[in-house]
């Protein structure tokens, strides 16, 4: 069964026991991406890495 098929069998259940249809496949698939993005720069912030953003060091001199 693909994601398509499931997805109208949820959408099925959710008619026939009167809940909230479930979102369709691949809606948050952008909001996966940009969490983890943060998760893994504020992992990396607490291992005392370089998060790899340009922009964090713009506004200090270097000596």
């Amino acid at each position: 069964m693909n994601a398509i098929q499931q997805h109208m069998l949820d959408l099925y259940v959710a008619a026939r026991t009167d809940t909230a249809p479930p979102p369709r496949p691949g809606d948050h698939d952008l909001r996966v991406l940009l969490e983890a993005r943060v998760h893994r720069r504020v992992l990396a912030v607490f291992a005392g890495r370089r998060t790899g953003d340009p922009a964090a060091g713009a506004g200090r001199a270097s000596c």
